[in-house]
């Protein structure tokens, strides 16, 4: 479109109802609030469009009206999860019924129930990346010495090592802090303890990681294996601490290492890329291609079934991740893996 065309359409007298309705959406979102704010709920047009007659408030329409809608998605193919972004959405704008928002109304409910039944999640249970292979490239080039590793490096591998021993969400790993009162070494860097920072609300409320303490043990060097140590967490995090002090601008734990934002926090969206990069980066170090479709979101099933092949107990692999039952590991994060040594997930 042209510019300008957009502002002519809305003022044209001849200009579809429909299409105005639509240019406006798509311009202010619902309610004339500007798209950057509105944008977490600009799927709910398609209900505007679905609901503009004369006779349909898309505001306080009835929730057969929605219930239609939302068979129409599901008819078109679109996942459980996809439905409920589009309850979110509408329930942000739609008036309550019988007091309710629509995102509690027991129709919707039983509907988002009955379509998860009909349309069962299918998680991968083949990882898309080996974590041995990982493992030994952090233990090289150019990620040791680590000493002489840039900082670009050192953060990435400082990263990838609290998530993969940690299991803990992207979320939970940005709100970790180095305050006095929620980072603590051990003497002689035996151990770290970690804590979110204070006020942080995690993606569940119910988790415990709200006031969990996340201690982790330094790892020595094994007659089996002389470089485990080089695995070590507590001495990744010491060093990166130690060299990032200088420029940090903000007491959260990983911060922007480039650029005009060095110092300053980063974003769940930059850390997950981090964690990505690490595993890219792990891969071309020893001449290999990485698989596609690398997560970051992947370290939680790949350390987990790791630690759960090597002997850890699920109580302790749900404490660690947060889950509430071990369900949630049987349902959505178990992969088949061979057993292997407990190494740096079970020390």
């Amino acid at each position: 479109m042209v510019p300008g065309a957009m502002s002519a359409a809305l003022r044209s007298p001849l200009a579809d109802p429909l299409e105005t309705r639509d240019l406006s959406l798509r311009r202010t979102g619902p309610f004339g609030i500007p798209s950057p704010i509105y944008g977490p709920y600009t799927c709910v047009v398609r209900f505007f469009h679905l609901v503009f007659h004369p006779w349909k408030n898309p505001v306080s329409c009835d929730i057969s009206v929605i219930l239609s809608f939302l068979q129409e998605l599901l008819d078109k193919g679109r996942s459980p999860s996809t439905l409920k972004v589009y309850v979110a959405a509408i329930a942000a704008s739609h008036a309550p019924i019988a007091g309710q928002s629509i995102g509690r109304n027991n129709l919707v409910i039983r509907f988002l129930k009955g379509s998860r039944r009909m349309n069962p999640s299918c998680p991968h249970t083949i990882p898309t990346w080996d974590l041995s292979t990982v493992l030994r490239a952090l233990k090289s080039s150019p990620f040791e010495p680590l000493s002489d590793a840039d900082l670009k490096t050192l953060t990435l591998k400082s990263a990838l090592l609290l998530a993969l021993v940690s299991v803990k969400r992207i979320g939970d790993l940005q709100a970790l802090s180095i305050s006095p009162s929620c980072l603590e070494f051990g003497p002689g860097d035996s151990k770290v303890i970690l804590k979110p920072r204070h006020g942080y609300v995690p993606k569940v409320p119910s988790t415990p990681f709200r006031a969990q303490v996340v201690t982790l043990s330094a790892l020595p060097s094994s007659e089996g294996d002389q470089e485990l140590s080089l695995l070590c967490p507590v001495r990744a995090l010491r060093m990166y601490v130690e060299r990032s002090a200088p420029f940090r601008k903000s007491d959260q734990l990983f911060v922007c290492f480039g650029g005009r934002n060095k110092g300053q926090p980063v974003t769940k969206q930059r850390l997950s890329r981090w964690i990505v990069d690490a595993i890219s980066l792990a891969y071309s170090s020893l001449g290999l291609e990485c698989p596609v479709g690398v997560r970051a979101h992947s370290t939680r099933g790949v350390a987990s079934s790791r630690a759960w092949s090597s002997g850890v107990s699920m109580a302790e692999i749900c404490a660690a991740a947060g889950w509430a039952s071990p369900s949630t590991f049987t349902r959505f994060y178990s992969l088949d893996i061979p057993a292997l040594q407990a190494g740096i997930l079970s020390a």
